[in-house]
């Protein structure tokens, strides 16, 4: 057998591409930037993600309410404590240096049952769609009991989620028994690449989440080295939901996960070929976010090999606010909506769908191309 050398290929993010406007342009009012998921559809291609940070209940109510939806972390502390005030309090007001080891000293308290069925309940009763999200070793105990309770969507969510495991386990979770036997859509995530979306895709998961190590709380790239910029991954994921829909008639959507900065990030997804995208730490900039202005990583508790940090945010602004505006800042991280509608529109695309076919260019001169009075005034100053 031949030794072969080993290659690499460019992969890029979201600060390395431009989206190419169209030849035809048309009113942001008549763009359309909706979510299929199973059988519902919903005005906000935009979830929260599923931190502590970023989702409590009154958080997923509210959201619901403004078209989006939000999930919740069924192995947080929501689930472990019947108030998890004074838990988010002590993160909050822990120094840096502290606020790893209080992160996983709370999290040891066993998450409870009750509380599961209780925050789905809690949810469904306020208006919201209850959505949930837990790790594929408690996948099997907690999603049951989410959906009974009236959960809409179950996620099985880890730092790389694979079709095919290999332990020591004889039985572990089978994505396929699992789609078959709960009564709502599964998602599933994270992924990155064409193969494993594919195999993903034929266990007859709903949604597909894509990224590893993005997002502005996770340190899983330093920790452990792997992960993909997230235009590739996004890129790469949405052919194989394409050719998996060419050959089965069955379309999963793509749903990008992390390190989102501003609305032109958000474009950039949605023209790499998302169908929806995954948002945490402009969520947990809100002032109707749990996490006090702070933000960490889901797995910040983790006690042996901690991949996340707590960063600070700061409560910069309404919900409504980051969504829809208005605004006076000039950097792109408010109105994220009205700036997916305003790319669209420049593209002359009216649906989602539509934006997939819009070309993209490798750009890396994009943000600083006649901007040295822009860059001098960032600059600290004397």
């Amino acid at each position: 057998m031949t030794a072969a050398r080993k290659t690499l290929e460019h992969a890029y993010g979201f600060d390395d591409v431009a989206i190419v406007p169209g030849a035809v342009t048309t009113n942001p009012e008549l763009v359309e930037p909706r979510l299929t998921l199973g059988e519902r559809s919903f005005e906000l291609p935009i979830l929260a993600s599923a931190m502590d940070a970023v989702v409590d209940p009154a958080f997923a109510i509210t959201y619901s309410k403004l078209g989006g939806l939000a999930v919740l972390n069924l192995d947080g502390l929501q689930t472990r404590y019947d108030n998890p005030d004074e838990l988010l309090d002590r993160i909050a007001s822990a120094t840096l240096a502290e606020s790893t080891a209080i992160i996983q000293r709370v999290y040891q308290q066993p998450v409870r049952e009750d509380l599961i069925a209780r925050r789905v309940d809690e949810i469904k009763r306020g208006g919201g769609v209850p959505v949930v999200s837990t790790t594929p070793q408690n996948t099997k105990r907690f999603a049951p009991i989410a959906a009974e309770a009236g959960a809409a969507y179950v996620v099985v969510q880890s730092t790389v989620t694979t079709a095919r495991h290999v332990s020591r386990s004889l039985r572990g979770l089978q994505l396929d028994e699992l789609v078959r036997q709960l009564p709502v859509p599964v998602l599933v995530g994270n992924t990155v690449d064409y193969d494993a979306t594919l195999e993903l895709m034929e266990t007859g998961v709903h949604g597909v989440l894509v990224g590893v190590g993005p997002g502005a709380a996770c340190t899983s790239r330093e920790v452990l080295g792997v992960g993909i910029p997230q235009i590739t991954a996004t890129v790469d994921t949405a052919y194989a939901r394409d050719m998996y829909f060419e050959r089965t008639g069955r379309y999963v959507p793509i749903i990008t996960d992390g390190g989102f900065r501003t609305g032109g990030d958000v474009a950039k997804a949605f023209a790499a070929g998302a169908d929806a995208i995954m948002i945490g730490s402009p969520f947990a900039g809100t002032e109707e976010a749990p996490g006090r202005g702070y933000h960490w990583g889901m797995a910040t508790p983790n006690a042996e090999l901690p991949r996340g940090t707590r960063v600070h945010i700061g409560r910069n602004h309404s919900l409504h606010q980051l969504l829809f505006g208005p605004t006076s800042r000039t950097d792109g991280t408010e109105n994220l909506v009205g700036a997916l509608r305003t790319s669209m529109a420049t593209c002359g695309a009216q649906t989602i769908r539509d934006f997939h076919r819009t070309r993209m260019v490798v750009a890396p001169s994009i943000k600083t191309e006649g901007k040295i009075y822009q860059l001098a005034q960032s600059r600290p100053r004397d």
